[in-house]
């Protein structure tokens, strides 16, 4: 077997075991169960509120903590943090127990970075699409089997909700026993480089003379919930090409892969063969590996000033944040407005919706490769407006539902339509965004996400707040997705009335037979079609 194949298979099986959590499903039912002495109402005041705070604080630190350790430790760290957790949950009754495990919980999912960057320090550029694809049908084909056995055992009575856990914890434990035979990593994207990418760095420039590069960012979805162990749902998309445009280092991105988001860069150099030992990084290059925090703060702050200063990546980046703090805070919390729908609570089918969801997502983020991009990208702000619209409007029915199917239905076109959109504009951003500067765009979106969510959580949950019940909650999310929708309806009529002013000025300047310039007269030797299509992409708003 190929070494590369072998080391991504290796990743993908961690992975794989590490999303086996079926308990994760019916966590608010067993919190509240039998087990334990907790009311509703605390898990929603007192406790998953505090995941979202613990993950928010803790993942800049753990982002620049994986990138200095180089992974590995980190992928182990984190499979021991799990075993720790379901632990917790199996053999403490308490309410500070569960306080720590929800803090220990934001630590876990903070700790994710690691699994998905360590491919990309690990294997060179030239394979980042074929791994790219393995790792997240991994987590992918995790999460489906694990809600899929879940319900499978609580609707035939073969364990009780408490017994999952065990299930939860071989798998965490499993996972941690993996993470020892993976491949350490001798360089990272910051802290540590070879001799070369360290002097081509530190002038500010990406590493344009390689073969590729990579760029990724999550879910969740996909981005799992920040808060509470209800997870979350993310994806990747892959692509290639490579394009210059207005002095913009770009990459056509081609999103195909199920869920929301890797960005493959091709050089504009003929592919040669490489042999197996040159496909892993490791092995690629007989510079010394060195560590240099001056060079790690100068390419992350070129990295950052080179994206955030693109109008395009600035106006879906805010839709991605604000878009990724409404879902997980949908959910973290569509459990407790679950029990409060269906209080009798005879028959359980959690389990079966996050399958579905799961399913549904990864089905969305293929079709949203088969989009053409040029016609997104032209009505941009209208399919951002009435995306955001719908997932406001069926948000804001789960609130008033008094029916628990119409309620699951509700929730999973809302993470398929979330699933298609964070596909979108992930592959979008990283069509604009330097060689392998993704995962720190990606963190960055992710930190504002969880920036948001914590207000939401202040305001709309907390004593010092709102203090909503779950259908309460639910209600206010809902206007919140239909307020972000009435932010890109804005630019979206100005964007549509310039549009049509173009369109009508160039049929006039047909007409009159009048000679064009850059202003918007048509050129003698260009034809109506073609000055059209410039208005077209002039008429594109950005913020």
């Amino acid at each position: 077997m190929r070494e590369w194949l072998k080391v991504s298979l290796m990743l993908c099986t961690f992975g794989f075991f590490r999303e086996m959590r079926p308990s994760e499903p019916f966590v608010t039912e067993f919190l509240s169960g039998e087990w334990r002495d907790i009311e509703p109402e605390q898990l929603n005041r007192e406790v998953y509120p505090i995941g979202t705070y613990s993950y928010l604080g803790l993942l800049v630190v753990v982002f620049l903590v994986t990138d200095i350790l180089r992974y590995k430790s980190i992928i182990i760290f984190s499979a021991c943090v799990g075993i720790v957790i379901w632990s917790l949950l199996l053999w403490t009754t308490t309410l500070a127990a569960l306080q720590v495990v929800q803090v220990l919980y934001g630590t876990y999912m903070a700790a994710e970075v690691a699994y998905y960057t360590y491919i990309y320090a690990k294997i060179s550029r030239d394979k980042y699409q074929q791994v790219t694809g393995n790792t997240r049908a991994a987590i992918l084909s995790g999460r489906f089997l694990a809600s899929v056995i879940g319900q499978a055992l609580v609707s035939s009575g073969g364990m009780d909700l408490r017994e999952l856990n065990y299930i939860t914890l071989g798998a965490q434990a499993f996972s941690l026993l993996w993470s020892f035979i993976l491949p350490p990593v001798k360089s990272s994207i910051y802290f540590y480089s070879s001799g070369e990418d360290s002097g081509d760095d530190s002038k500010g420039q990406t590493n344009s003379n390689s073969n590729g590069g990579a760029v990724r960012a999550e879910i969740e979805n996909d981005s799992r919930s920040a808060s509470t162990i209800s997870g979350d749902r993310n994806g990747t998309v892959t692509g290639n090409g490579n394009d210059n445009d207005d002095n913009q280092t770009k990459s056509d991105v081609n999103p195909t892969s199920a869920a929301a988001v890797v960005s493959s860069v091709e050089s504009h150099k003929p592919q040669q063969d490489l042999d197996d030992s040159n496909s892993i990084r490791s092995s690629s290059s007989t510079s010394k590996v060195r560590f240099s925090c001056h060079r790690a703060g100068h390419l992350l702050w070129t990295h950052f000033t080179a994206a955030y200063s693109n109008l395009t990546i600035v106006q879906w980046s805010l839709w991605w944040s604000l878009a990724m703090a409404g879902f997980i805070q949908v959910q973290v919390y569509v459990q407790l407005l679950w029990q409060e729908i269906d209080q009798n609570q005879e028959y359980l089918y959690n389990g079966g919706a996050e399958a579905l969801l799961t399913l549904l997502g990864a089905i969305s983020a293929m079709a949203a490769g088969y989009v053409a991009n040029r016609v997104f990208e032209q009505w941009t702000l209208w399919v951002l407006t009435v995306c955001s619209a719908l997932q406001g409007g069926l948000i804001l029915y789960s609130g008033f539902s008094t029916n628990i199917w119409a309620a699951y239905t509700v929730y999973i076109l809302f993470g398929a339509l979330y699933m298609f959109m964070i596909t979108m504009a992930s592959a979008t951003v990283a069509k604009y965004l330097q060689e392998d500067s993704f995962g720190l765009i990606f963190g960055i979106n992710t930190f504002v996400a969880l920036a948001f969510q914590s207000i939401l959580t202040v305001v709309v949950i907390s004593e010092s707040g709102l203090m909503l019940t779950p259908r309460g909650q639910f209600k206010v999310y809902g206007g919140y997705f239909l307020a972000l929708a009435a932010v890109y309806l804005v630019p979206a009529t100005v964007s549509s009335v310039r549009h049509c002013r173009g369109r009508s000025r160039a049929l006039k300047e047909k007409d009159d037979g009048i000679g064009g310039d850059e202003c918007g007269k048509v050129d003698s030797g260009m034809d109506l079609q073609q000055h059209q299509q410039r208005v077209e992409l002039e008429g594109t708003t950005h913020f």
